[in-house]
Formats: structure tokens, C-alpha cells, sequence
């Protein structure tokens, strides 16, 4: 086992048992890991993700540091087309979320920095 296997061993959650984490399983993590009552870690997690999206829907930006930011970008109208058929059709104006990570989770996810304490 190189030194990149033990980091990324160090990296990923041991209780992850699929490549995504979901929601429920964050919860089991704040569990495991602080003592908090099912509820308790259902209902953090959740206020977490509502305040995110409230505040995206705002139109304003979330920064998390070290770990990245979300982004409100207003894309103009253009014009598509049907590529089934090549009928030409507009596109509304909207807008979209777009995430940038940071560079120190970049530099984690890369191996070229080390995890430290808030990763693991």
C-alpha cells in the first residue's frame, strides 16, 4: 500500500458503503461521531441543506470555506435545437447553480495536500 491509498483511506468515511453519500447516511455519521439522537442528526442535516437552498433561491451565493462555493449565474435565452428532429427551439432565460470547489479540497481530492482533522 503506497502513500496515496493511505490517504485516500484516511479520506473516505469507513461507514460509507456506496461511491455516494446520501443525506441518511450523514445523519448516521453525526450519530456515530457526536452523540446526537437519530432525530437530533436527521433534523441538522436537513436544516443544513434548507438553508442552503433558501438562500440559493434568494439569489445570493454560499460560500463554505474549505470546501467550496455555489454560485447563482443567470444564463441568457438562445436559441436550441430538437436533436431529434432539428427543429429549432428557444431556450428561456434562467437561472443555474453552479459549484467551484475549493482549493484546499481540490488539493485533498488530488493527494497534494493532506487531510487534516476537518476531513476526516
Amino acid at each position: 500500500m503506497d502513500d496515496n491509498d493511505k490517504l485516500r483511506e484516511r479520506v473516505i468515511l469507513p461507514s460509507i458503503e456506496t461511491p455516494t453519500l446520501t443525506k441518511a447516511e450523514l445523519a448516521d455519521l453525526l450519530f456515530e461521531r457526536l452523540g446526537l439522537n437519530k432525530r437530533e442528526s436527521k433534523d441538522m442535516v436537513e436544516g443544513f441543506f434548507d438553508i442552503i437552498h433558501a438562500t440559493l433561491v434568494q439569489g445570493e451565493d454560499v460560500k463554505l470555506s474549505g470546501f467550496g462555493n455555489f454560485n447563482i449565474r443567470r444564463k441568457a435565452p438562445r436559441p436550441g435545437r430538437n436533436p431529434r428532429t432539428g427543429e429549432a427551439i428557444p431556450i428561456k432565460a434562467r437561472n443555474v447553480v453552479t459549484f467551484h470547489a475549493s482549493h484546499k479540497l481540490k488539493g485533498v481530492v488530488q493527494g497534494d495536500i493532506p487531510a487534516g482533522e476537518e476531513f476526516e
